[in-house]
């Protein structure tokens, strides 16, 4: 079993902590890919996302780019993967990958279960702060 993010979750986590580390400071895309070692044309995409999520700001035009103001370090994790992956709490069986039921659930749904509210729950309490603070930098 892995408990993975995708490829835009990452992208997402590491450009919000780049901007947490530089709040308000307005970064390019550009200049986001080659902090982040994040695809230029990824980073608009997520960027995208985020900005429509209400996580960053964002302008347009030649000294255009993305900030995070100092109250978005508060910014909980959970709350940046849901941005680029929907959410978090898919109904999906472990074992057949169909839709779970009331009707039919596996034997071990409630295990899973638990262990996804568990995970679910710390991404919650975990801010861009925190992880900030528990790197080091």
């Amino acid at each position: 079993m892995r408990l993975q993010l995708t490829r835009r979750g990452d992208y997402a986590i590491r450009a919000m902590l780049l901007l947490a580390s530089r709040c308000d400071e307005v970064l390019s895309g550009a200049e986001i890919a080659r902090q982040t070692a994040i695809p230029e044309r990824l980073v608009t995409q997520v960027m995208g996302q985020l900005v429509r999520a209400g996580l960053v700001g964002a302008r347009l035009g030649r000294h255009g780019g993305y900030w995070l103001d100092s109250a978005g370090r508060s910014t909980p994790i959970l709350a940046i993967v849901e941005a680029v992956e929907g959410d978090a709490r898919r109904q999906r069986c472990v074992l057949s990958g169909a839709p779970c039921s009331l009707e039919h659930r596996c034997h071990v749904h409630d295990i899973f279960a638990a262990a996804q509210e568990a995970l679910i729950s710390r991404l919650a309490e975990a801010s861009l702060e925190s992880a900030i603070g528990s790197s080091g930098t």
